[in-house]
């Protein structure tokens, strides 16, 4: 999986998934942007890989405000002089188990705003800067949640449903630009994200929730960070589709 020389701009790269692969990939020979809502999160990102020798930057972006997202675009671009890879792993779940009539409509408007519009906008304003480099990679993480299976979130699972669409038709309209697309749908993974989730049911359904035994079954996110960083290399390039993955 070398990725020495390659430039890479990781959406939602502060923690979690995201985190994990800005890592890998910087320990793979990537430039990596971390753009992130988070500057506290982000920067200790950054920190950690250049400490380890490797490049990286971080750019704040709130992926659902399209200015902000135009304006990481060009920053990335700048800072590693050019993009060859993107990674939109940007997101937000919330309201886990409320049923859709009592669904706040603002928290629905929201999710949608974060995973699926911010999933739109930046692949708008960073696809000009992987065409210019000859073509590239984007991975679109979305999810099992709304895919595969249901979710325990009516917009979360809509959303990365969404996402899905999204990557499968931008994979067509890509091609010919010799940008290929794949998505990632990350199964349960010990991310902030995933235990926010998981203490969201504890609120509602108390015990029922099982806990602990959810804890127990996360998995490692850098477990997922070595298949979207095997997906943003060269040797992933006959590979079509979505990936599904623990």
């Amino acid at each position: 999986m070398d990725l020495n020389g390659k430039r890479i701009l990781i959406t939602g790269g502060a923690t979690g998934i995201g985190r994990a692969t800005a890592k890998r990939c910087a320990a793979e020979g990537a430039k990596v942007v971390v753009a992130d809502i988070n500057p506290a999160e982000g920067a200790r990102c950054v920190e950690g890989i250049r400490s380890a020798g490797g490049e990286a930057w971080y750019v704040r972006v709130d992926v659902s405000t399209e200015p902000d997202v135009e304006a990481m675009a060009a920053d990335a671009e700048r800072l590693m002089g050019g993009i060859d890879g993107l990674v939109s792993a940007a997101g937000i779940a919330q309201d886990s188990l409320v049923p859709i009539d009592e669904l706040p409509t603002e928290n629905w408007e929201r999710t949608i705003a974060v995973n699926l519009r911010g999933s739109y906008l930046t692949a708008k304003h960073v696809v000009p800067a992987i065409r210019k480099a000859g073509g590239g990679v984007i991975v679109m993480i979305a999810s099992g949640a709304g895919v595969s299976e249901a979710s325990s979130m009516v917009a979360y699972g809509a959303s990365k449903g969404g996402v899905n669409g999204l990557g499968m038709t931008l994979a067509r309209h890509l091609e010919r630009d010799q940008i290929r697309v794949n998505v990632v749908c990350p199964g349960n993974v010990d991310t902030p994200l995933k235990v926010d989730i998981i203490e969201q049911q504890v609120d509602v359904i108390g015990e029922d929730a099982n806990r602990d035994d959810q804890l127990a079954g996360l998995v490692d996110p850098a477990g997922i960070a070595s298949i979207i960083t095997f997906l943003l290399s060269s040797d992933a390039e006959m590979l079509r589709g979505a990936v599904f993955t623990r």
